[in-house]
């Protein structure tokens, strides 16, 4: 999966961030702003941001952590972190960004105060080795911030699963010109695991002492927090 993944995100790497900002009406930005609060980053904090993307989480923890923190955004999609050092530097934010495999990462042991993953978990070919490999970066007593799709359910649920099954291929397609990219993304959302479904995942990493699930917008997304043995 990890090389079709791969070059499906390389071909809308150009249209992504302005596609996110469509589909999602700006909510994303609530939510990533939810998982720092919920991470306990704090000023000096170091922090990877694993599946880092075009670098907006990355961001959002380095406005946080200032600049006696620090923040390393990885990928292992190359494309999608083109764009990510000039939006830094825009941003007057010093990020550094490398290319990565999060369920392999070239760091090391107990480097980090926390990591995160956001919208990139369901991605990768194995969901329990990459939050083992999270965990191992992260020092004990650190966090561990993963923020992915739900399921939610009820009439809000139904509006939902419209939306991501009708009206996200077809606009992300007119956007970035790859239907297929925007059927893929909501429909690993739908099958993902979620909830306490999400959490049992974290139990059999074995990295965590304690784990919770926050939901966001009736469980559209859940922002889940482990802290590392």
């Amino acid at each position: 999966m990890s090389t079709e993944v791969r070059q499906m995100f390389s071909s809308i790497a150009t249209r992504y961030d302005v596609t996110n900002e469509v589909l999602s009406f700006g909510i994303h930005r609530l939510w990533r702003r939810t998982a720092v609060k919920l991470s306990g980053a704090k000023e000096g904090s170091q922090v990877l941001d694993c599946a880092t993307g075009t670098g907006d989480l990355a961001l959002s923890f380095k406005r946080k952590v200032g600049s006696t923190g620090r923040v390393v955004g990885t990928d292992f999609c190359p494309e999608m972190l083109e764009s990510a050092p000039a939006k830094a530097a825009k941003a007057g934010l010093d990020v550094e960004f490398q290319v990565q495999d999060a369920m392999a990462l070239t760091l090391p042991d107990n480097s980090f105060d926390v990591a995160s993953i956001s919208f990139g978990i369901r991605n990768v070919d194995d969901p329990v080795k990459c939050l083992q490999e999270m965990a191992r970066v992260v020092r004990p007593g650190g966090r561990v911030v993963v923020l992915e799709f739900g399921q939610p359910t009820g009439p809000y649920g139904a509006l939902f699963r419209f939306y991501s099954k009708t009206v996200m291929p077809a606009i992300g397609g007119l956007l970035t010109g790859n239907r297929a990219a925007y059927q893929y993304l909501p429909r690993t959302a739908a099958a993902f695991p979620a909830g306490d479904r999400f959490l049992s995942l974290m139990d059999q990493a074995g990295a965590y002492s304690e784990r919770a699930a926050h939901p966001l917008l009736f469980g559209t997304a859940y922002v889940y927090v482990g802290t590392v043995r």
